[in-house]
């Protein structure tokens, strides 16, 4: 018996719809990240992005856990000497909610070439309009 492995031309990817109001960040971002990955599919294989799009809704309605919203910080430096940014993720949830998602995600995602194009199929909406009525993507529940 054979090991199968996908290529490219294998692959049919979907279109999922993510409502993720009133659940967990880190949660949410792991399930969608497996989405992303394609460890959901029978064919998965490591080095082949088998992957599907994600939709994400309510990004701004997303809760973190205990005191994190005061303690988690956002860090990003410039790279010049004594620039390093530091923000309270209270208020950047409430600056830049898509971002704060897609962040949590892509640090989920293999540090490479094939996790920047996996990452490149999540659409992050902070609230609940999106603009992919076209590909008629189908409602998935986490389970979380």
């Amino acid at each position: 018996m054979k090991t199968y492995m996908a290529n490219a031309a294998d692959i049919e990817r979907k279109w999922y719809i993510v409502d993720v109001e009133g659940k967990v960040l880190g949660r949410a971002a792991s399930e969608i990240a497996k989405i992303l990955r394609g460890k959901h599919k029978p064919n998965y294989t490591p080095h082949v992005d088998t992957g599907d799009y994600v939709i994400v809704l309510n990004a701004d309605k997303v809760i973190l856990t205990g005191r994190k919203l005061d303690q988690k910080m956002y860090r990003h430096h410039s790279g010049y000497v004594g620039n390093l940014k530091e923000i309270k993720y209270r208020h950047f949830i409430a600056k830049r909610p898509e971002k704060a998602f897609e962040l949590a995600v892509k640090r989920m995602l293999p540090k490479n070439s094939l996790g920047r194009q996996m990452f490149k199929k999540l659409k992050v909406y902070a609230g609940s309009e999106h603009k992919h009525q076209a590909q008629k993507p189908e409602v998935l529940e986490l389970d979380i």
